[in-house]
C-alpha cells in the first residue's frame, strides 16, 4: 500500500497549474489605459483579458499597483494593502480578479518585501527619532570615527547605498534608490508584518507572488565591506565595481523565505510563491529549500543573460537541469521589465527561435507583454528618460524606459493604447507591429506564439515530460520532450542566420513537423537529416 501511495504521490508531484501553466507578464502602465490620462491602469488590463486568453495564458502578473510616489514605478511602496488611484481604485481591483478567475485563469501580484518608500508609515515612524519602536525596522547606523558611511556598499541605482539623516545622526542603507529604505529582516516584527501583508491579498483571492528581490533581503549582521569586483569594465553599472558578496544572498535569507512559504500554504488552491533572483546556478539552487519548502518557482533568467549561442545555452540547460532538487520545477524567461526584449537581443527572426525555444523546454514558461508580437526596445531620447536607473548613470545607456513602452493594439493612434498622450513613445513600426495585424495573419509571430502554447497544453509530452539533450553544435540547439503514454517530440532550432544540416549520429528518427518557425513545413515528414534554413526552429512529433 505504501508503495501505491508514493507511486501516486510521484505521478502527481508535476500537475500543479504553476507548472504546466503559461504565466505572462504585465507591466500596469503600459498595458492598456481606460480614462486617456496616457497611464496604463486597472480596468484596461481587465479589457484585455480576451486576448489573453485567445493567446491561452494560464496566469497574470501584474508589476506593483500600490500607492506610491512613483520614485521607481511603484517598486517603492507607501501602502501595501492599496491600490495607486493612478490604476484605479479596490472595487476596480476587484473586478479584475474575479474576470480573471471567470476565464479560468490566475492572478499574480508583484511582492516588494525588502524595501519600502521613504513616504511608507513605518519609515516616517521609524526616522522620526532614534528611540521610536520602528526605528530598528530598518537598517540604521552610525557614521565612522570619520564621519563616512558604514561601509563600502553601493546602490544598484548609483552612488553610496548609505544616506545620512542629520534629524538622528545616523545612516539608513538603500538597496536602490534612497526614496526605498532598506526594511530590516531580522527585526521579527517586520516578518510578521510582511507575512500579514501576504495573508490579506491571499484572502482576497490572489493566486500567488513574485517576490521581488528576494536574494537582498537579508544583509550580513557585521556589515563587513563586499570585494572589488577584478572583472568590472567602464561599460557596466557602477554597482557591479563590487562583488555583492556581503549585501546579498546571505545564508538566512532561506529561513525567510522558508517562513513566507508556510503563509502561502495556510491557504488553499496551489497558491505560487515566485522569487526574483539574479545568481549563478548553484547558488539559485537553495531557493528551493532544503526540503523544497522554499521558493516554488526560483526565477531562472539564463535565457536574459547568456551568449545567444547553440552550444552555451545547451550546456546551461544541461546544467540548470542537472541542478535542480529533486522535487524543483524548472522555468524559464526571455524578457522582463528590467531587461532588454528578446527580439532586441536576437532579432525578429531569431526572436522565433526563442519562442519555440521558450514554449517547449521543461518548466514554466514566463512572457513578457509585447513578446509575443515581437515588439522590439524603443529609443527613447535623452530629455524624455524617466526610468532612474537610466537618470542616474546617464552615459551608460542603462535606462529600462526602452522595454517598458505601451503595448502594440492595433494601427490607431497611439497603437489603441491611450486616447492621451502616452507616457513613454510608442516605436515607430507600430502600425503594422500588432495584435490585430498580426491576429489575422497565420505567418505571424503572435500565430506562433498562440499554435506553441495550444500545442503545449494539448501535450503531456512538452507540459511535463522528460527533458533529453541530443545534439548541439556552433548552431543547432535539439532535444527531446517525452512523456510515457504520449508522443514524443523532437525540438530542433538553429540558433544563428546561417543555413546548416541537422544529422545527429547514432540517432535514427522519423516524424511529422507540428509547428514551425517556417510554417510553409509544417505537416511535412521528416527523417535521420534535416537541412536548416537560418533562423528556423521546428517542433516533430515522432512516430512511435
Amino acid at each position: 500500500m505504501r508503495i501505491i501511495k508514493y507511486l501516486i504521490s510521484m505521478a502527481t508531484i508535476f500537475d500543479k497549474w504553476w507548472q504546466t501553466g503559461v504565466i505572462y507578464q504585465v507591466y500596469p502602465r503600459s498595458f492598456q489605459d481606460s480614462n486617456g490620462d496616457g497611464i496604463g491602469d486597472l480596468r484596461g488590463i481587465t479589457g484585455r483579458l480576451d486576448h489573453l486568453q485567445w493567446l491561452g495564458i494560464d496566469a497574470v502578473w501584474l508589476s506593483p499597483i500600490y500607492p506610491s510616489p512613483m520614485a521607481d514605478f511603484g517598486y517603492d511602496i507607501a501602502d501595501y494593502t492599496g491600490i495607486y488611484s493612478l490604476f484605479g481604485s479596490m472595487q476596480d481591483f476587484d473586478t479584475l480578479l474575479n474576470e480573471v478567475h471567470r476565464r479560468d485563469m490566475k492572478l499574480l501580484l508583484d511582492l516588494v518585501p525588502n524595501h519600502t518608500s521613504n513616504q511608507h508609515p513605518w519609515f516616517l515612524e521609524s526616522r522620526s527619532s532614534r528611540d521610536n519602536p520602528k526605528r530598528d525596522w530598518y537598517i540604521w547606523h552610525d557614521p565612522l570615527p570619520d564621519g563616512g558611511a558604514p561601509n563600502n556598499w553601493l546602490s544598484v541605482f548609483g552612488g553610496e547605498a548609505w544616506e545620512w539623516d542629520a534629524a538622528t545622526q545616523q545612516y539608513y542603507y538603500h538597496a536602490f534608490l534612497k526614496e526605498q529604505p532598506d526594511l530590516n529582516w531580522r527585526n521579527p516584527a517586520v516578518q510578521e508584518a510582511m507575512f500579514d501583508v501576504m495573508r490579506y491579498w491571499l484572502t482576497k483571492g490572489v493566486d500567488g507572488f513574485r517576490v521581488d528581490v528576494m536574494w537582498h533581503m537579508i544583509k550580513d549582521k557585521q556589515l563587513r565591506n563586499n570585494p572589488v569586483n577584478p572583472d568590472y569594465e567602464p561599460h557596466m553599472a557602477t554597482y557591479s565595481q563590487q562583488l555583492p558578496v556581503y549585501s546579498t544572498d546571505q545564508p538566512e535569507v532561506h529561513e525567510v523565505v522558508h517562513k513566507m512559504r508556510r503563509v502561502m500554504e495556510e491557504f488553499d488552491g496551489d497558491r505560487v510563491m515566485i522569487g526574483e533572483i539574479y545568481l549563478p546556478i548553484q547558488q539559485l539552487m537553495p531557493y528551493y529549500g532544503a526540503d523544497n519548502k522554499g521558493a516554488h518557482l526560483p526565477f531562472n533568467f539564463q535565457l536574459l543573460s547568456l551568449p545567444w549561442n547553440a552550444s552555451s545555452i545547451a550546456v546551461a540547460i544541461d546544467q540548470y537541469e542537472g541542478a535542480l532538487p529533486a522535487q524543483g520545477w524548472p522555468n524559464w524567461v526571455l524578457s522582463n521589465h528590467d531587461q532588454h526584449r528578446i527580439a532586441s537581443r536576437v532579432g525578429q527572426q531569431q526572436a522565433r527561435v526563442a519562442a519555440m525555444l521558450l514554449l517547449t523546454l521543461r518548466g514554466t514558461p514566463t512572457i513578457y507583454y509585447g513578446d509575443e508580437i515581437g515588439m522590439r526596445n524603443v529609443a527613447i531620447p535623452f530629455d524624455e528618460v524617466q526610468d532612474p536607473q537610466g537618470l542616474n548613470m546617464p552615459d551608460k545607456n542603462l535606462s529600462r524606459d526602452p522595454s517598458r513602452t505601451p503595448m502594440q493594439w492595433d494601427n490607431s493612434v497611439n497603437a489603441g493604447f491611450t486616447t492621451g498622450k502616452p507616457w513613454l513613445r510608442l516605436s515607430k513600426t507600430y502600425q503594422r507591429v500588432n495584435v490585430s495585424a498580426q491576429k489575422a495573419d497565420s505567418y505571424s509571430m503572435l500565430s506562433l506564439y498562440r499554435q506553441l502554447i495550444a500545442l503545449r497544453r494539448r501535450e503531456p509530452s512538452l507540459t511535463t515530460g522528460d527533458y533529453s539533450p541530443v545534439f548541439s553544435d556552433n548552431q543547432i540547439l535539439a532535444f527531446m520532450r517525452q512523456h510515457e503514454g504520449h508522443s514524443s517530440f523532437l525540438i530542433v532550432l538553429n540558433l544563428t542566420h546561417l543555413p546548416c544540416y541537422f544529422r545527429p549520429a547514432n540517432f535514427p528518427f522519423r516524424g511529422r513537423i507540428e509547428v514551425a518557425t517556417f510554417p510553409e513545413t509544417e505537416g511535412s515528414i521528416v527523417n535521420d537529416t534535416i537541412s536548416l534554413d537560418g533562423d528556423e526552429g521546428m517542433v516533430i512529433r515522432l512516430e512511435r
